[in-house]
């Protein structure tokens, strides 16, 4: 199969099924049988850490299928800006028995973070010009951006994708080629996309299903990667990482199918919204630029005035690899429109984080006063001074009472907090 050719996406399970380990072995060995994966150069591209899937299964049986007809098997750590991952929390994350070692349980493949920092890491595919930016953002933006990509992913033969897909605060639906940006690029394109999803508004833009704004930059900059890009897309169920579905085809068109599950599987729809909730953290989330996910999940359910408590005991930073968002802190999308002057010079990136948690709301500069839709209240191991300092309401780890939220009605406690979206039902 010529490399240049689009493959519609095939799916196996579906809503609220469990997709068991043979069959996945069984549909990957008959999907890969269509594809020229001989004597190709091939990139893995997966999640990090702070996604939640059975990794070690689906990367065992993807090797198993490939590494004796590839050229060579590369594996990309898809960390977009994320904390590069240390060799023992890659062993963990990919599943190495103890005693054994990385090179033993995946023999003949090169497993790398994305290295988004280092210029030798990173290749310049091309630009988007300020009017297809405007063109694909809906008038949003209107501004040029050179897209830059992990090396290895842009000189593979093929690429695919291996990964969930869950609703997702800056591109409606995540998944297929967001491994790619952000997941494999770096700043400029990272900043641009998630710039418009701020813009657009969080409690607008997470869970929409299709090709959003963002989606359709997201598109637009991972086609100009030249080889075959392919995808592995499952819908997981959250808290107990078993597979629903899984789909395999073009990255576009896998995860449309997924997408689609997802919408069915991944938000819930309540009747009344709440007024206060505790988001309990899972420890893959390990600072606030990741654990936030808590957050975002339940914005589109909240009161007016409500508030979400991040319960994440073992956090004890905002971000390490975000300095910035302690010089700003977290304010609604019009406290920096509204005086761009005074962030211009921020990665848009980091205030669009800044927005997502923050929420919908109001400034006024005449009187300097912001008012927040919802109040965020971090119980962590971050200190108090530091949680007035970027804008959130603290709580001590020692003064969260479970038995008392859990006997008040009003007091919704959400488990596993980070993966599933919660709305309001329509009238």
């Amino acid at each position: 199969m010529p490399l240049s050719t689009t493959i519609e996406a095939v799916t196996i399970g579906g809503p609220h099924l469990t997709v068991a380990d043979a069959e996945l072995d069984a549909f990957v060995l008959d999907q890969f049988a269509g594809v020229d994966f001989d004597d190709k150069s091939v990139v893995l591209v997966v999640p990090d850490g702070t996604r939640s899937c059975p990794l070690p299964l689906l990367l065992r049986t993807v090797h198993r299928h490939l590494i004796d007809r590839v050229a060579s098997l590369t594996t990309i750590i898809a960390l977009g800006t994320h904390s590069y991952m240390e060799p023992g929390e890659i062993d963990t994350w990919f599943g190495v028995p103890e005693g054994s070692t990385l090179a033993d349980t995946y023999p003949g493949m090169t497993v790398l973070n994305h290295e988004f920092l280092d210029p030798d890491k990173i290749v310049t595919l091309g630009t988007l010009s300020a009017q297809e930016v405007s063109e694909l953002s809906g008038g949003l933006m209107a501004e040029e951006v050179v897209v830059e990509m992990n090396r290895y992913v842009a000189e593979a033969d093929i690429n695919l994708v291996i990964g969930p897909v869950f609703p997702h605060e800056v591109i409606g639906i995540s998944g297929g080629n967001k491994y790619f940006i952000p997941g494999c690029s770096t700043h400029d394109a990272i900043d641009l996309s998630h710039w418009v999803g701020a813009l657009i508004g969080i409690e607008t833009m997470i869970g929409t299903p299709g090709i959003t704004p963002v989606r359709a930059i997201v598109d637009a900059g991972s086609a100009m990667i030249p080889g075959l890009k392919l995808a592995l897309c499952l819908v997981v169920q959250s808290g107990t990482g078993e597979i629903e579905s899984i789909s395999f085809g073009s990255s576009q068109e896998s995860w449309a199918a997924a997408a689609e599950v997802a919408a069915q599987t991944h938000v819930v729809y309540v009747d009344e919204p709440f007024t206060k909730v505790i988001a309990m953290m899972p420890t893959r989330y390990d600072d606030i630029w990741t654990a936030a996910k808590g957050c975002y999940k339940m914005q589109p359910a909240m009161a007016d005035g409500g508030e979400v408590i991040i319960y994440a005991p073992h956090v004890t930073e905002v971000s390490e690899q975000h300095p910035e968002i302690y010089d700003i802190g977290y304010h609604s999308i019009e406290y920096f429109t509204k005086q761009w002057d005074r962030f211009a010079g921020v990665p848009k990136g980091v205030l669009a984080h800044s927005t997502h948690v923050r929420g919908a709301g109001s400034f006024d500069p005449e009187t300097g006063v912001e008012t927040n839709r919802i109040k965020v209240t971090l119980c962590t191991q971050i200190p108090r001074e530091v949680c007035e300092q970027v804008n959130l309401g603290y709580l001590a780890v020692e003064d969260a009472d479970f038995e008392a939220w859990n006997a008040d009605p009003d007091v919704f406690v959400q488990e596993n907090a980070g993966e599933v979206l919660y709305r309001l039902k329509k009238d």
